[in-house]
């Protein structure tokens, strides 16, 4: 079972700034893909961000040009950068990665929060 550990959510003003990370506890390039969803309260857990093992990176479209993915395998570390936040950005983060059989591992999830 791999382990899957996020942080750096928090508190923020509209218009800042967060970077979430998640250490996985295996090497991250065995993965198909790893990403981030969200779940707003009330409301259905949507992807947010992915990246697959050959590099491509996709996002939501409310998220595009202020949210950016990426990943350090020598750290076995994926982060989230996320930009000009608003309040509707606010929800439970997660953490996910697909392996090469479709078998999804989640993290604990992060809090963010932005108020306006």
């Amino acid at each position: 079972q791999v382990q899957l550990v996020e942080s750096g959510g928090g508190v923020v003003q509209a218009g800042g700034s967060l970077r979430l990370s998640c250490v996985a506890s295996t090497n991250i390039r065995s993965f198909k893909s790893m990403g981030w969803f969200r779940q707003a309260p009330g409301k259905q857990r949507e992807s947010v961000a992915a990246i697959t093992s050959g590099g491509s990176r996709n996002y939501v479209d409310s998220v595009k040009g202020r949210f950016t993915i990426s990943r350090d395998s020598a750290e076995n570390t994926v982060y989230l950068q996320m930009n000009s936040l608003k309040p509707e950005d606010t929800a439970v983060y997660y953490c996910n990665a697909e392996d090469l059989w479709y078998r999804r591992s989640w993290g604990q999830g992060t809090q963010v929060t932005v108020s306006s």
